[in-house]
């Protein structure tokens, strides 16, 4: 019998690698008082709630994402995505900075296993955009940066674990990765049998839609692993015609898409644009997939929104579209077997 040598994840930079949205991703504003510069909005008003919200989670803001936001506009819903406020400081009963209990649920460095089939790599620690609402605000990325030790620890805890089908790159957010490293941990996991798909779960396609280039193309459709790319999409003003012609090569590369949105007080808790962006999501090929009530993230409580509320909405959504395009109310509760459904009629 032919005995392969199994593939080592290398993290060597390459030629290859797109340099369009990687210059983006570095020009990303990442002060506040550029931001509101850019935005028209007076420096007086917003100034100091923005430093104080920048001080404990720094902003970071790529220029495609930047575009999208009104000018003038403090209650832009793609600008309080990404606007620091005041309110981060004020400590809220219940808020905690790991409200889904990542840390203890870590199997290796880097491995994240909440659920018996399904484990979660932590490819990176970086994102290209700081969504104010993250619930990964606080967690602790240096100590889960993988070494090359690491990363051979990885692939064979998923070796040895025949009850793993799946598994997620998560992060931050994986596609901030190069294509390099990226393919060669796909196709190390791809060597492994008994695990049957790749999740890549990512914003990057929607901040930057540049990141769907010619390098990240050139490896995804090569795996034997069926590949889901769920998105995170929450107003339909984030979809504009660069994302959608993104997306577009995403599904032509073999992708099935997903999307998964959070409901936000202030940027989408309104039915009128939840329908609206089921719509648009359908429209560029996108299936809408999960509505996550709001994880209780300390410096967020401000977006919060009740799950009367929320089941309100969701309701008024199943009366106007068709039930494939209502995305699932869950919430993730720490220690459950998978997401938790919240009863709309409860």
């Amino acid at each position: 019998m032919i005995q392969r040598t199994p593939t080592r994840i290398e993290a060597r930079p390459a030629d290859n690698d797109s340099a369009s949205w990687q210059q983006l991703l570095s020009g990303a504003i990442t002060s506040p008082t550029a931001l509101l510069e850019r935005l028209d909005l007076d420096p007086r008003l917003w100034l100091q709630g923005a430093e104080e919200g920048h001080r404990l989670f720094a902003i970071r803001v790529p220029e495609p994402y930047l575009s999208r936001i009104t000018r003038g506009n403090p209650q832009d819903p793609l600008l309080r995505q990404v606007l620091p406020l005041s309110e981060e400081g004020v400590l809220a009963d219940g808020y905690v900075s790991d409200p889904l209990q990542e840390v203890t649920a870590s199997e290796t460095t880097g491995l994240i296993r909440k659920y018996q089939s399904r484990a979660l790599l932590m490819v990176t620690g970086q994102c290209a955009i700081n969504c104010r609402y993250c619930f990964r605000r606080h967690f602790p990325y240096e100590e889960h940066r993988l070494s090359p030790l690491d990363r051979d620890r990885v692939i064979d805890t998923l070796r040895q674990d025949t009850r793993i089908n799946e598994v997620i790159f998560s992060g931050g957010d994986p596609l901030v990765a190069s294509d390099r490293l990226l393919a060669a941990w796909t196709a190390a996991i791809g060597e492994i049998p008994h695990i049957r798909r790749l999740r890549i779960h990512t914003r990057l396609p929607v901040v930057i839609p540049q990141r769907v280039c010619d390098s990240l193309l050139a490896w995804l459709p090569e795996t034997r692993l069926q590949t889901v790319i769920v998105l995170h999409i929450n107003h339909p003003a984030e979809l504009d015609l660069a994302t959608r012609l993104a997306l577009a090569r995403l599904r032509a590369a073999g992708a099935t898409l997903l999307n998964q949105s959070v409901i936000l007080r202030g940027v989408n808790d309104n039915a009128e644009v939840l329908t609206e962006l089921s719509e648009a999501l359908f429209e560029a090929g996108v299936m809408p997939y999960y509505l996550h009530a709001f994880d209780p993230v300390a410096g967020a409580h401000h977006f919060d929104v009740s799950d009367d509320a929320a089941r309100a909405l969701v309701r008024t959504m199943l009366a106007s579209l068709p039930g494939f395009l209502v995305p699932k109310l869950v919430r993730e509760i720490p220690g459950k077997a998978g997401k938790t459904p919240i009863d709309l009629f409860a």
